[in-house]
């Protein structure tokens, strides 16, 4: 089970040849002329209108500079210049990366009136340095504060495997582009979980590096001390690739999956999910040959500070513009930006405080273990027309509790990669592959081994569906 070095050049790539448009194959196409870049791009634009009216995923289209950008690249090709790994790929970003030329609205309407931006967010000026091509905004929950995607301004993004469902938040126009087809990769953000659920949801895959590991400078900021930015693929090796050039480093050998020390989080992370999930789980820890269960302390406080520490840092980011703006606001953000705003400096200090020794608790649990494998979510996508959940056998809000597996995860700043399950019937469901600060590398190889067993994949819709 051994999984190569990722160091690879452009012509090394070997594309997942059963997905022909994966971001590898396309470039490699692109690259061996058997495709020209402005017909990629021109064609995904051409499916965003007419298909994106029943996803809702999209909310710009930046098709000038898209097209300008895929020329530029077929006439480097036809004088013999290497366009870079991703050339031609086309690629969404979550509302609130900066694209230059564009007003970075992050969701709302209280930002539209900003000056365009002078230059891209570092992410996607990288990516964009190696070929991909920016060729739309996506969806969220205004300024990130959500886990459903329903946004009073731009409506609610709908889940492409059963469009009656949520799509997952507040990066859910990315994980829904991705998991409809209509783009190999996307860009989100994710602050408690806003990566991860959507991607489970969506049945795509999604990665939050380690805090602090991917720049974040043009991304519009909701909680500063845990926001990171990160893909979502329909394919590990599209992920594994898009990751690297995000990260900007020499790339790292993957492990033996056989010499990782693989365990199952219990406790609160076996609660409230069904016994068809938990088989599946099951499934996954068999093939890895780990029956090893190890639980976190104090998940429910570690939860509750999350989101405290989520709520106050946002409410004052906000503040003075809701003081002069509150009802430009979506009104379900706005009454939770407000209430994070008034609360007391004391409590903020107390999770702050918890937080530092939950993390401890957490540093701990990967000195004995590698890669910890958990639930992302209670189970598959709520209707929109009944957006709740069950938890602890009580009707939830979904909006609100959507994260209960991902929260407590967030506080650590540890990586978590967000592996769909292969289900043969039914919504998606998504697991978090959970592993120690830095140590991507270790979850990259796991999921592709899941999804070379093929225990875990995602399955985009085509333009036929």
């Amino acid at each position: 089970m051994t999984q190569a070095s990722n160091d690879v050049r452009p012509n090394d790539v070997r594309p997942n040849d059963a997905c022909p448009n994966s971001a590898l194959q396309i470039a490699q196409d692109v690259r061996a002329g058997r495709r020209s870049a402005v017909s990629v791009i021109t064609g995904v634009i051409a499916d965003i209108e007419a298909r994106d009216t029943r996803f809702n995923s999209v909310t710009r289209i930046f098709g000038p500079a898209a097209v300008a950008r895929a020329e530029h690249i077929d006439q480097r090709i036809a004088r013999g210049e290497d366009p870079g790994m991703l050339a031609g790929v086309p690629f969404g970003v979550k509302d609130l990366f900066d694209i230059a030329g564009e007003v970075t609205t992050a969701g709302s309407l209280v930002l539209r009136g900003n000056p365009p931006a002078q230059e891209d967010a570092t992410v996607v000026a990288r990516l964009q340095a190696q070929g991909a091509v920016a060729v739309a905004s996506l969806n969220m929950d205004e300024f990130a504060y959500g886990f459903s995607t329903e946004n009073a301004h731009t409506g609610t993004t709908r889940n492409p495997h059963d469009t009656a469902c949520l799509a997952g938040g507040s990066s859910g126009g990315s994980a829904a582009a991705v998991a409809a087809g209509i783009m190999p990769f996307a860009l989100g953000s994710d602050t408690n979980g806003s990566i991860r659920l959507p991607a489970a949801l969506c049945g795509v895959w999604g990665l939050k590096p380690t805090f602090g590991r991917i720049p974040r400078k043009g991304a519009y900021p909701f909680a500063a001390s845990l926001d990171v930015v990160g893909p979502m693929a329909d394919t590990v090796e599209d992920l594994h690739a898009v990751f690297g050039i995000m990260d900007g480093r020499k790339p790292e050998a993957l492990p033996d999956v056989a010499s990782l020390r693989i365990a199952r989080l219990g406790g609160w992370f076996a609660r409230n999910i069904d016994a068809g999930f938990v088989a599946a789980i099951d499934d996954v820890m068999r093939h890895l040959n780990s029956t090893t269960v190890v639980e976190l302390p104090e998940v429910t406080r570690a939860r509750a500070a999350s989101f405290l520490i989520t709520a106050a840092e946002g409410g004052s980011l906000h503040l003075g513009r809701l003081r002069q703006r509150a009802m430009q606001y979506d009104p379900a953000t706005r009454g939770r930006l407000m209430a994070g705003a008034m609360l007391p400096s004391a409590t903020l200090v107390q999770a702050q405080r918890f937080r530092s020794w939950f993390r401890a608790r957490i540093h701990e649990l990967f000195s004995h273990h590698d890669v910890v494998v958990a639930p992302a979510t209670v189970g598959p996508a709520p209707r929109i027309d009944q957006p709740t959940i069950m938890v602890e056998g009580r009707v939830v809000s979904a909006r609100a509790n959507l994260g209960l597996f991902t929260q407590p995860i967030s506080l650590a700043g540890v990586p978590v990669l967000s592996a769909p399950l292969a289900c043969p019937s039914g919504l998606p469901l998504g697991l978090q592959l959970i592993g120690a600060p830095g140590a991507e590398a270790a979850l990259f190889a796991v999921a592709g081994e899941l999804q070379r067993a093929g225990l875990a994949r995602c399955v985009p819709l085509t333009t036929g569906n």
